[in-house]
C-alpha cells in the first residue's frame, strides 16, 4: 500500500497535523464539553486516549476498547466507568471479545520499519480475560504476511520494505475465529484463537475505476496500478462478514463489502472516501465511519474547531445519511443502540485524553 496514504495512525491523520500549529485552547474546550451539543449524540464515557476498536463485551456489561495513544485496551461499563483490561501495547488497533476473553491487535511498524515498542510487539494478536489475568501473545501477523503475502504485491526491495506491510486496524469476533482488517496487508485474515493459526479469509482487487486511481503515482509499490483496498473495519452479522475500507484515501475508492461465510464477495457499495470503520444491523442497515471526514488539506486558520472532523454514514433501504461524530473509528451495536468512538485521533491536534465512546440515536442522521 501507499505509504503517504497508509493505514497507519500517523498516515492517517497526516491532514489535521497542520490543525495543531493553530492553537488547541479552544478546540480543547470543545473536547471537554462533549461532543459539543451535536443532535443526537450522547456521551457514554471519556478522558480515553486514542479510542480506536470497539466491541460489546460478550455476556458482559458494556464494551471493551483499544487505546492505541496509551497501549491499554480498557473496559468500559454503562455508567461510564472504566477498568483497564491490558497494557503495555502501545499502538494498539483492534479488540474483540467472547464470553470468557478479551483479544486486541496492535499496529504495524512505521514506515521506517521501527516498531512502537512494548512487550508484545507490532502486529500482534493478544489474548487476555476481563479481569486481565494470563496475557499472551498467540498470533504474530506481520510473520504470516512477509510468509504468504495475500495481496500479491512486491514487499521489499533491496531488502527494505516497499511500503507498510502490516498494519492491522480492526477486529471482531466471528463463528469462524478472530477476523482482522490488516490496512498494511491489504487483506482480512482469520485468527483462530484458541491456537493462533492465521490464515487469509479476503483480499479485496485493487481500486482501479475511480479517476484518483488511475494516475501513475496513484500506488507506489512496484508492478502495481490503482489504489490500494487498506481494510479499516470488520463485522459479522446474520452469518455474513462486512469490510470497510480506507481506498487510500483516495476520493471515491473506498468500499463497503459484504461476503459469505467463505469470503466470497456478495455486495458492494462504493463512492465512499477514507473509511474507518463498520457495523451493520441485523435489518440490513450498514453503518459505516470516516475519522478525516472534513478535514483541512491546509493551515486552517486561529478559528479552526477539530470537533467538525468526522461523519459517520448510514445506508438503509439504499438510502444514505449522515450524522456528525467527531473523528469516529470504531463502531458497534448493542441492544440495539448504535455506539461509536469519538476524538480517536485528538492527540495529533494537541489533545490528549479527549477520547470518548458516544451513543448515536437515529435522529443524529439526516
Amino acid at each position: 500500500m501507499v505509504s503517504r496514504r497508509s493505514a497507519g495512525l500517523a498516515s492517517l491523520v497526516t491532514a489535521l497535523g497542520v490543525v495543531a500549529a493553530a492553537g488547541a485552547a479552544a478546540p480543547a474546550q470543545s473536547a471537554q464539553g462533549g461532543m459539543g451539543g451535536m443532535r443526537g449524540v450522547t456521551v457514554v464515557t471519556k478522558h480515553l486516549d486514542g479510542p480506536f476498536g470497539l466491541q460489546k463485551a460478550v455476556s458482559h456489561r458494556g464494551f471493551v476498547v483499544a487505546e492505541n495513544e496509551s497501549g491499554q485496551v480498557t473496559r468500559v461499563f454503562k455508567d461510564g466507568r472504566q477498568r483497564v483490561v491490558l497494557s503495555g501495547a502501545p499502538g494498539v488497533a483492534g479488540v474483540a471479545a467472547d464470553s470468557k476473553h478479551v483479544y486486541a491487535v496492535t499496529g504495524g511498524p512505521n514506515e521506517q520499519g521501527q516498531s512502537p515498542g512494548g512487550k508484545y510487539g507490532t502486529s500482534a494478536v493478544i489474548r487476555t480475560d476481563y479481569q486481565g489475568r494470563n496475557p499472551k501473545k498467540i498470533a504474530d501477523l506481520l510473520a504470516y504476511e512477509l510468509a504468504n503475502n495475500p495481496d500479491g504485491q512486491v514487499q521489499l526491495v533491496d531488502g527494505k520494505p516497499v511500503d507498510s506491510i502490516s498494519n492491522p486496524f480492526a477486529m471482531t469476533m466471528s463463528p469462524w475465529g478472530l477476523l482482522v482488517a490488516d490496512g498494511g496487508a491489504n487483506d482480512v485474515l482469520k485468527v483462530n484463537p484458541r491456537t493462533g493459526k492465521v490464515s487469509t479469509f479476503f483480499a479485496p482487487a485493487t481500486v482501479k475505476d475511480v479517476k484518483a486511481c488511475q494516475a501513475p503515482d496513484a500506488n507506489a509499490n512496484p508492478g502495481t496500478t490503482g489504489c490500494d483496498p487498506v481494510p479499516t473495519g470488520v463485522d459479522v452479522v446474520n452469518g455474513k462478514v462486512f469490510v470497510s475500507t480506507l481506498g487510500a484515501e483516495a476520493p471515491g475508492a473506498s468500499r463497503i463489502y459484504e461476503l459469505s461465510s467463505k469470503g466470497k464477495v456478495l455486495r458492494v457499495w462504493k463512492g465512499f472516501t477514507a473509511l474507518t470503520g463498520v457495523a451493520v444491523r441485523r435489518d440490513g442497515t450498514v453503518y459505516a465511519s470516516s475519522v478525516l471526514h472534513g478535514a483541512p488539506q491546509g493551515n486552517p486558520g486561529p478559528g479552526f474547531n477539530p470537533a467538525s472532523v468526522g461523519q459517520l454514514t448510514r445506508i438503509r433501504n439504499g438510502h444514505r445519511t449522515h450524522a456528525a461524530v467527531t473523528m469516529p473509528t470504531g463502531l458497534e451495536l448493542k441492544n440495539g443502540d448504535l455506539y461509536s468512538s469519538a476524538w480517536s485521533v485528538a492527540s495529533f491536534v494537541g489533545l490528549h485524553h479527549a477520547g470518548q465512546v458516544v451513543r448515536v440515536s437515529d435522529r443524529a442522521f439526516h
